[in-house]
């Protein structure tokens, strides 16, 4: 749906001024790379956060109360 509703504004925009359309379609990959370090950045600090929560409540999930925790 995402793909779809890009299309959409991009056919929109093709009508209503074709040489910026022309340009985003010919930019969207340069932008696309440099956006790939700043993805890879935040996906380590999500690991990195996960990790260290998932330590500090080790001891906690040890001493547990025996409920099953809830995957």
């Amino acid at each position: 749906m995402k793909t779809l509703f890009a299309l959409g504004v991009w056919c929109l925009l093709f009508v209503l001024c074709w040489p910026l359309a022309i340009l985003a379609l010919l930019a969207w990959p340069f932008v696309w790379l440099l956006s790939l370090p700043f993805r890879l950045v935040g996906i380590t600090f999500s690991a990195l956060f996960a990790f260290l929560g998932a330590v500090l409540m080790l001891p906690a999930r040890l001493l547990g109360s025996g409920r099953p925790v809830a995957a």
